[in-house]
């Protein structure tokens, strides 16, 4: 923060602490901000890491009203400095949170979402470049193992459905968290096809990516 603080006079400071192996309490929560207010670090996001998961691409897995109580207290915490957002990581497609949030933070949200545009790219191509998916598909299957020991994930291959057509397949639970995880890889194999599918596509790439997100930003209201 020191640094950045030299190099411009004005910027956004997001403070993470989701990638953690057990939830923030709302006490650790207070002890975390009220230090970085103590030593002077202006942030503009907190992004604790909450009870049950927030897996990539997927919805909320785990007890709703559990979550609805432990929210209040988490923005009870921020309403206590006042200078501050709170941020979900991770955001992508938690339909069932966001009116909780919404209910607890008003204002004062911060949703970070990447892996949907990725997703939807994907859903562009398994219309429009079918061969090119089937490819990108065969290689997640290939990769998923080694890929997703950076992610908090539970897709399990066998129990993706036989016979889904292809954009189907990124409806599904396990399949969507095979596809998420295995971007980078992708990435690597097929980036420069993807670019120019997808350039080649472009307004059907943009109506998917309107739809989901606006699916998104109605819940956000």
């Amino acid at each position: 923060y020191r640094r950045l603080s030299e190099l411009k006079e004005a910027f956004d400071f997001e403070v993470s602490v989701d990638e953690t192996d057990a939830p923030t309490t709302p006490l650790e929560h207070f002890f975390i901000a009220n230090e970085l207010t103590r030593a002077g670090v202006k942030f503009t996001s907190l992004a604790p890491r909450f009870i049950g998961r927030f897996e990539k691409g997927v919805d909320y897995i785990g007890d709703l009203a559990a979550l609805d109580a432990e929210l209040a207290k988490h923005a009870a915490v921020t309403a206590q400095f006042g200078t501050y957002k709170l941020s979900l990581h991770s955001g992508s497609d938690k339909f069932s949170v966001y009116p909780l949030i919404v209910k607890h933070w008003g204002q004062r949200i911060h949703v970070k979402t990447a892996g949907t545009s990725y997703l939807e790219a994907l859903r562009t191509l398994a219309v429009t470049s079918p061969a090119l998916f089937e490819r990108i598909w065969a290689l997640g299957l290939a990769r998923y193992d080694t890929d997703r020991a950076t992610y908090h994930v539970s897709a399990d291959p066998a129990l993706v459905p036989a016979g889904l057509a292809l954009p189907a397949l990124l409806d599904d639970f396990h399949a969507r968290e095979i596809l998420h995880v295995t971007f980078g890889s992708a990435l690597t194999e097929f980036g420069a096809e993807i670019k120019s599918a997808l350039v080649k596509d472009a307004s059907a790439y943009n109506a998917n990516l309107q739809k989901h997100f606006g699916r998104h930003l109605d819940l956000l209201k």
